[in-house]
């Protein structure tokens, strides 16, 4: 299931908007959490204006070198998501508009006729039903061998989509972890400015922990979101697949029957 180039224009400005917010909202959570990490640091009245000064791109830097691999963590996961929810499409999945047209071209035994239709309306419902068409012989008819060819291509029609669906549970699992490595390194440079300057030099120790902080909650807040679409996409692509199989069987029989009462 490919998009067509219109269907991405679309989806590339939804990236761009999606990096813009993202970063926005990181920036608004932990806003908090910087400014009492380096309190310590300046004056009191120093310190209202320098967080209230910061900027997206400073917070972004705060973060360290793991707020890199989660940038592209999170604009793939965005995309991934957009995608599925345009391709994890029942109509577009199932093709239900042309199954009406294909039973009735059975129920006449037009198996050329039935293939046409499959061959000008491309869909994983489709392409699978045609697979089955191809090893009919309305003469020699062998119900176990149409099963065969729609079971093989149903195992790959309908594990491609799936692909993409498991990418977004990769996403969930790793955002997390690249976000706890980035706070590991953050609290190792924390402690070695104590280890070499002391608890005094309060500047250095604020900006790592500030680290620490910021790549711990930006692994959840793109982890997160790509678990529950995992999870959300995988149940709505079950009950399609489902579908699909009752689609088939539907037709199955509806060639079977035709064949025994010509």
């Amino acid at each position: 299931m490919k998009l067509s180039k219109l269907r991405l224009l679309p989806t590339l400005a939804a990236l761009a908007l999606f990096t813009v917010v993202t970063q926005w909202t990181m920036t608004t959570s932990l806003s908090a959490q910087t400014e009492d990490a380096t309190i310590e640091s300046v004056e009191p009245a120093e310190e209202a204006a320098a967080a209230g000064d910061q900027s997206l791109i400073d917070m972004y830097k705060n973060g360290g070198w793991a707020m890199y691999p989660l940038t592209l963590l999170s604009i793939s996961a965005f995309g991934l998501i957009v995608y599925n929810f345009m391709a994890i499409n029942p109509n577009q999945i199932l093709q239900p508009s042309v199954l009406p047209e294909i039973d009735t071209a059975l129920q006449a035994l037009d198996i050329e006729k039935a293939r046409s239709i499959c061959d000008e309306n491309p869909a994983p419902s489709t392409n699978i039903i045609h697979a089955g068409l191809v090893r009919v012989d309305t003469n020699r008819y062998n119900p176990e061998q149409v099963k065969e060819a729609v079971e093989e291509a149903s195992a790959e029609e309908l594990a491609s989509p799936f692909i993409l669906i498991n990418y977004l549970s990769v996403i969930g699992s790793l955002a997390p972890m690249v976000g706890l490595l980035g706070t590991v390194s953050g609290m190792v440079k924390a402690f070695n400015v104590i280890g070499s300057e002391g608890a005094a030099n309060a500047q250095a120790l604020a900006g790592n922990i500030s680290e620490a902080l910021i790549t711990t909650a930006s692994g959840m807040i793109v982890g997160i979101p790509a678990m529950f679409f995992f999870f959300f996409f995988k149940n709505k692509y079950g009950k399609i697949t489902s579908r699909v199989a009752r689609v088939v069987g539907d037709l199955q029989f509806t060639l079977s029957t035709a064949i025994s009462n010509r």
